[in-house]
């Protein structure tokens, strides 16, 4: 569960928002310092005091995150019991899955709140340049792979 938490609750600023902010979990979420973080540390040359910020704005938010974490949790386990042994009942899974959409847009706010926050209040504007191409990159990178998934279904008709 702390694994999921540090994934969805401690985002990064910007590649689907995952890895920035792990930093404040330590090794072990996404990697830790040495995986994506570190990847993007290096990638926008984040300061000691920037990651040190990064670390501060990502824990203030934990007492916002983390009952909604758990409420994701318990869902899980609902989810499980709801469906052990083949078991299947649409109305039941149905209404577990709306109560999870629910949560998770909640923590998608709460993380885009966090990567705007980051955004704002630590960049330097080269480091915002940086982060804006890279963000472009991803949206580049995903309209191609819709495009190839368009391409191939055509293909297949």
């Amino acid at each position: 569960m702390k694994v999921k938490f540090c994934s969805v609750a401690l985002l990064a600023l910007m590649l689907s928002g995952t890895g920035i902010a792990s930093y404040a979990q330590g090794p072990g979420a996404w990697g830790g310092h040495e995986g994506y973080m570190g990847k993007m540390s290096t990638l926008l040359n984040l300061t000691a005091a920037q990651k040190q910020q990064i670390k501060t704005l990502a824990q203030a938010q934990r007492a916002t995150m983390k009952p909604l974490m758990q409420q994701l949790a318990q869902l899980r386990i609902q989810m499980l019991n709801a469906t052990a042994s083949g078991a299947f009942n649409q109305t039941t899974v149905q209404s577990i899955a709306n109560q999870e959409a629910q949560i998770h847009a909640q923590l998608m706010v709460q993380r885009e709140s966090l990567q705007s926050e980051i955004y704002s209040q630590v960049l330097t504007q080269q480091q915002k340049a940086t982060a804006d191409q890279l963000r472009q990159n991803e949206i580049t990178q995903i309209n191609e792979h819709l495009q190839g998934a368009s391409s191939s279904e055509a293909a297949a008709q």
